[in-house]
């Protein structure tokens, strides 16, 4: 097995979930650097920042960089034609002498609804969903890149991320928790810092068209995730609402109508790795600790 990490290290699209990632990575001595729509807002964290925008060619900055780049991880969304920042940089990809791995944060979107069926590495990818079509486009973008180098890569389909600055506890406390419900519809999660782990294991064990599916160990109604949140904090839930009814957005009722579990049991077979927050309850539990100013207090990324 190669424990050994890449570096340096280019993230694409350096946000929350991101970060997280890059201060584990420095913490290992591994030199990273990132892109931002606006480098000159970024906070000194001792991460390179270059712009990256649509709109604009890539700096010469940013192009050497990817030059010297050992690992490329994009982590930028999607659009209609697949990803944005691959189609900027995809001719300096390809003329790096430096890389020998790439990596894509996709989503389990690009699974159909499952009636709360499971899915893992093997099932296929037959959403019809905007959001899930765009994934398995700039997925399979990526992977043609990392097989016309003859480099090794790997494709994180995830689940909801949560951890420092995005969870259940911030939103009760923010008044901005929505109590939704449909009934029998479970989601699986992922806690930022149980990504950057999983990210980080890839990395250390490359393959040639790697696919992974990190999730926790319990796949769970988000009413019940808020419930726990709420006897954590000492918060009152705010009323539940059907996720049907006309008060929900069209895009909170898109979220709700896919019920899916995740078995992530080939990942961690693959990467030797497991989950540090096992189910929401541990994660929360953690995450509250932290509010509270004792227990083992994880970096808050912040918010993009």
């Amino acid at each position: 097995m190669n424990t050994a990490l890449p570096g340096p290290v280019l993230i694409l699209g350096l946000g929350w979930s991101a970060r997280v990632l890059a201060t584990r990575l420095q913490a290992q001595g591994v030199p990273v650097a990132g892109t931002v729509r606006d480098p000159a807002a970024a906070p000194d964290d001792g991460v390179r920042r270059f712009a990256l925008r649509a709109d604009a060619i890539p700096s010469p900055d940013l192009l050497e960089a990817v030059a010297q780049a050992q690992a490329v991880l994009c982590s930028v969304p999607p659009d209609a034609e697949g990803d944005p920042a691959l189609r900027l940089l995809q001719p300096a990809l390809l003329a790096s002498p430096a890389l020998r791995w790439v990596g894509y944060l996709s989503s389990t979107s690009v699974y159909a609804d499952r009636g709360g069926g499971w899915v893992d590495a093997h099932s296929v990818a037959d959403s019809t969903e905007a959001t899930g079509v765009q994934r398995l486009r700039a997925e399979a973008q990526w992977q043609a890149v990392a097989k016309e180098r003859g480099i090794d890569s790997a494709v994180f389909r995830l689940p909801g991320l949560y951890g420092p600055g995005r969870n259940a506890l911030l939103q009760l406390a923010q008044g901005r928790a929505r109590h939704v419900v449909r009934p029998g519809l479970v989601f699986n999660r992922l806690h930022v810092e149980d990504l950057a782990a999983v990210v980080i294991a890839a990395m250390q064990r490359p393959t040639r068209d790697g696919l992974y599916l990190p999730a926790d160990d319990e796949p769970a109604p988000p009413q019940d995730v808020l419930a726990f949140a709420a006897q954590l904090g000492g918060f009152t839930l705010p009323p539940a609402v059907a996720w049907d009814d006309p008060a929900v957005s069209a895009t909170l009722r898109r979220f709700y109508a896919s019920n899916k579990r995740i078995d992530s049991h080939g990942t961690r077979a693959a990467l030797g790795w497991a989950p540090m927050f096992e189910t929401y309850r541990e994660g929360l539990e953690d995450l509250a600790a932290a509010l509270a100013g004792h227990g083992p207090a994880l970096p808050d990324a912040g918010v993009d």
